[in-house]
């Protein structure tokens, strides 16, 4: 609650207007509104709500109709670095209109995310941003009717009246394969999580179009290795055990994201199977690790913080009246590095170091 002299949440906007030499509608605006307050003046309200000791009262504040300033975001996987990047340009945006981000972990579990939507819409939250499990977006559908502002992200709107921010993930998995094909490999892997979520389930079609594309078929060029997600590096020793045992073996890995790369690259050293030589690897998403690995990362770079700001962004925008709903397609790009190569010719001896 406010703290002012007489206790109340007037008095303590009464104060911090006097110690900040303002109106108490410029202290309001700061609090409400503080894009249309000049940034000299709305530094001095903020100074003086910390020399006065003014702490907002949110519940009073969504009472009187005002907005909540706690967004929700509900994630597959905090701890992975694509999610963290993108949760970082929503903050960023976030913090611009006083709102705080408040980030919850599904790990793939339908029943969580309808847990963390239950609990968010409870708090009575601004709006929620997520990145959903479940297939049916009938529930997110009903939260957003009944006025939690919903965003999807990483994941298409289809036909429903949600906003949604998304990258391009057909395209993904086709540059990746595309990629692969030309060096000359027909006997990919495709190590991903055994899950139905959309961005993955985009990237196999993609992939499987450039294959199609080539004049080969998918089925004898592709190979699935499911793991149960989400997967850390350190969880990949059974899923590179199935990719060797394979026959013919498969000259190629592709990931379903870096921090899988780290792991199947970690499990080939530990077999002693040569990268790029004996076996290229692929990873998607090029967070900021994949330069720096040994040999460095060729991957799918997504801009992973430009997702998040835009999801915010939109999301702030659902307090307008005049705001439709919108869907954001955002292009991966390829990045070659020293990860992948040419396959092996059969019989040929790998270059000594």
């Amino acid at each position: 609650m406010a703290v002012g002299n007489d206790g109340s949440r007037r008095g303590g906007v009464r104060q911090v207007a006097a110690a900040a030499g303002v109106s108490m509608s410029t202290v309001s605006n700061v609090l409400n509104r503080p894009d249309v307050v000049a940034a000299e003046t709305r530094q001095r309200v903020e100074d003086a709500m910390s020399a006065v000791g003014f702490v907002r009262n949110g519940a009073a504040r969504q009472l009187r109709g005002a907005p909540s300033s706690v967004v929700g975001c509900i994630v597959l996987d905090s701890s992975n670095i694509f999610f963290a990047e993108v949760v970082r340009g929503m903050e960023d945006k976030l913090a611009q209109a006083n709102c705080l981000l408040v980030t919850c972990s599904t790990d793939v579990q339908p029943q969580r995310e309808l847990h963390y939507l239950r609990m968010l819409d409870e708090q009575g939250v601004r709006g929620v941003i997520v990145s959903p499990v479940i297939g049916k977006l009938d529930g997110l559908v009903s939260l957003s009717r009944h006025g939690v502002p919903v965003v999807l992200l990483d994941r298409r709107r289809g036909k429903t009246e949600l906003c949604a921010v998304t990258v391009d993930n057909v395209r993904g998995g086709r540059l990746a394969v595309q990629h692969l094909l030309e060096l000359g490999h027909q006997r990919i892997a495709m190590v991903t999580v055994s899950t139905e979520v959309e961005s993955l389930a985009d990237r196999a079609k993609g992939a499987r179009l450039a294959i199609r594309d080539a004049g080969l078929a998918p089925d004898d060029v592709l190979l699935t290795i499911r793991m149960p997600g989400p997967a850390a590096p350190d969880r990949y020793a059974d899923a590179v055990d199935h990719l060797l045992a394979l026959t013919p073996r498969p000259t190629a890995a592709l990931c379903f994201n870096d921090t899988a790369a780290v792991g199947v690259l970690r499990e080939l050293r530990r077999r002693g199977i040569a990268v790029p030589t004996e076996m290229s690897v692929m990873g998607y998403d090029d967070v900021h690790f994949a330069s720096e690995l040994s040999p460095a990362l060729t991957t799918v770079r997504q801009p992973r913080y430009q997702l998040g700001w835009a999801a915010a962004e939109l999301l702030l925008a659902e307090s307008d009246a005049r705001h439709r709903h919108q869907e954001l397609l955002f292009q991966p790009d390829l990045v070659v590095r020293a990860s992948t190569c040419p396959p092996r010719r059969p019989g040929r001896r790998p270059a000594s170091s």
